[in-house]
């Protein structure tokens, strides 16, 4: 007999703000994930949807990211039911 796995599967509600949410047409989405991820590869996943998201979401210090309305890292891991947001920086004067 084979070993079997067994794979979790995550829910997300991901929010997009500022040019972001005017890429994806939306501010807000649920995803499934399987496994653990990180903040570094849910960027990814959104990443390879394509040379604009791509170009969007490469620099991590143009597009910040935040967990639970807190600044993350790419290696913050998320857990079934958070919040994770991309943004890009705000500055003030």
């Amino acid at each position: 007999m084979g070993i079997q796995t067994e794979t979790t599967t995550i829910q997300i509600r991901l929010m997009l703000f500022a040019s972001l949410r005017e890429l994806a047409g939306h501010s807000e989405e649920r995803l499934s994930l399987s496994g653990p991820q990180s903040v570094g590869s849910v960027r990814a996943l959104l990443a390879a949807r394509g040379d604009r998201w791509n170009n969007a979401l490469l620099d991590s210090t143009r597009v910040r990211a935040a967990l639970n309305q807190q600044l993350a890292n790419e290696q913050t891991t998320l857990s079934d039911g958070d919040e994770l947001a991309f943004f890009p920086p705000v500055t003030g004067g």
